[in-house]
Parts: C-alpha cells; structure tokens; sequence
C-alpha cells in the first residue's frame, strides 16, 4: 500500500531559527528540505539583475514567464533551487536581494507561481518546508505544522550573526529595524500575510538549541519521547 510522503509545515519571521532546525529535522526524518525563502530570493536577484523594480507589480508580474526557477533534490537531500538552470545559493543572501525579496512577495502572481513548486515537491518527495505561508496557504492539509517565533532582541542577534558569517556589514540597530520593517511587510500583505495556522503548534526557539527543537519536533512527528523526557 502506497503512503503519503511526510510532509513538515514550519513558520515563522525571519532570525527564529526556521533554516538551521528545518534543515537537521529534515536530514533526522529522511526527506528533503526547502527553504521556500531561498525561491523568493533567487526570483528577487532576477528582477535586480535586470533592473526591474521589485514594488512594480506589474513589471514584476511581465516577467515571471521569462523567471526560470526550479527545484531539484540534492544528493544530500536538500531541495536545491535553481535558477535559469543554476545554483544561485551564493548570490541570494546578501542584505539587498533580501530587501528586494520582501517587496517582491507581497505580489499574489509571485506567490502563486512559487506555491505551485512548493506544492509538487511536497506530492512528489515529501519535506520539511519552511517559510511563511506554508501552514496556511502552500501545504494547509499538512499533519505537522508548527510555527516559530522568538523576542525581536534575539532575532535581531541571530540575523546579525547570520550576515557576518555571510561577509555582510550591518549594526544591530540597522538590523532590529530592518527585521521590523519586514514583519510589517509580511504580517499586513494582501496575499498570505504572515500568521500561525490555527492548528499549527507554536513553538518558542528564543531560549532553546537547535538539538533540543529538532528532537522536540523529531518526537511528536514520530511519537515517540524526546531525549531526556
């Protein structure tokens, strides 16, 4: 008898932690892992490389036919996204693909054309996919959902931290109010804005380690007790 792929909904703002624990929960339970964000950014670096303002919806909206994405499952089992055929993880994390990226989202047509991806990946292969809408708009039958969040400081710390490792220079000021910024992009957007699904599980990632969310997570997916429980 054929079974469903396990599927695992995370979301959540930006600097709770959703990368580096979706990635390890993936690699614990055997399937691949997205980074939705990671398809954002790579349609957000298209649009700055050929000069098209990532706020004009209509200009954005024209050139998603020509906007060649694509997800291929890596022999490490990550969901590898690709754009115009290649590998553009090196070029996407900068603080200005990640300003653009924001802005881009906010348009239904981008949405749309990213959640149809998601959603084959997720039929075919199964996966921890996480991101922002995931649990209410690309995956909203999904059996695991949870959603994460942490206090505004330690987000702050964490995308810092994230950027310095990256080569990037910012402040903590900058970054708080930058992060700021985003939420209230995400949160008010027309097209599915950023809020926990109502049967998601929330889960608090300011004080925990990541070996203690992904067995915490492991647990109840798998049923069984977490470490040290």
């Amino acid at each position: 008898m054929n079974r469903e792929p396990l599927v695992v909904a995370i979301d959540g703002p930006a600097g709770v932690g959703k990368s580096t624990v979706a990635r390890r929960l993936a690699r614990r339970l055997g399937v691949p892992y997205l980074d939705t964000g990671a398809m954002y950014r790579a349609l957000a670096l298209h649009l700055l490389e050929h000069g098209i303002d990532p706020e004009d919806r209509a200009a954005v909206t024209a050139a998603l036919p020509e906007i060649r994405i694509e997800l291929r499952v890596a022999d490490d089992g990550r969901a590898e996204v690709l754009l115009a055929g290649e590998p553009v993880e090196s070029r996407i994390r900068s603080a200005e693909v990640a300003a653009a990226t924001s802005r881009a989202a906010v348009h239904p047509e981008v949405r749309q054309r990213m959640v149809t991806l998601q959603r084959a990946l997720a039929c075919r292969h199964g996966g921890v996919l996480e991101g922002r809408d995931i649990g209410t708009r690309v995956l909203p039958a999904a059996r695991w959902k949870f959603f994460f969040d942490a206090p505004p400081d330690v987000r702050a710390e964490r995308r810092l931290r994230d950027l310095r490792d990256s080569g990037a220079e910012s402040t903590m000021e900058v970054v708080a109010r930058e992060l700021a910024e985003r939420d209230a992009r995400d949160r008010e957007r027309e097209s599915s804005p950023l809020v926990a699904a109502a049967d998601a599980v929330l889960v608090e990632t300011g004080s925990a380690g990541v070996d203690e969310l992904v067995d915490r997570l492991a647990a109840s997916i798998l049923g069984r007790p977490a470490a040290g429980a």
